[in-house]
């Protein structure tokens, strides 16, 4: 059974930078497809970004560019780096990986 714990948001101003991390237990993490989901107020939860296992990554369009996700399989870790941050990025941000959900980690983008 998988368990994640992400770590990294925070409060940053309009135009900054923040990397989730996303540290994983238990399971076959290496054969996992992985994805960070965010969820603001008031709104569904919606998949940012998506890792297959040995693929490339797909993001939604908002984060195209801005957004790169990544993974390193030996210490089974998954990060988001967020570059260009913007007011609506603010959100609750999740990984899910191998059927399992983290708890969480706020980012909030603010002047």
């Amino acid at each position: 059974q998988v368990q994640l714990v992400e770590s990294g948001g925070g409060l940053v101003q309009p135009g900054g930078s923040l990397r989730l991390s996303c540290a994983a237990t238990g399971g076959m993490f290496s054969i996992y497809d992985v994805g960070w989901y965010r969820q603001a107020p008031g709104k569904q939860r919606e998949l940012v970004a998506a890792l297959m296992s040995g693929g490339s990554g797909n993001y939604v369009d908002s984060v195209k560019g801005r957004f790169t996700i990544s993974r390193r399989n030996a210490k089974k870790m998954v990060y988001l780096q967020m570059n260009s941050l913007k007011p609506e990025d603010t959100a609750v941000y999740y990984c899910f990986i191998g059927g399992a959900w983290g708890q969480g980690t706020q980012v909030t983008v603010s002047p």
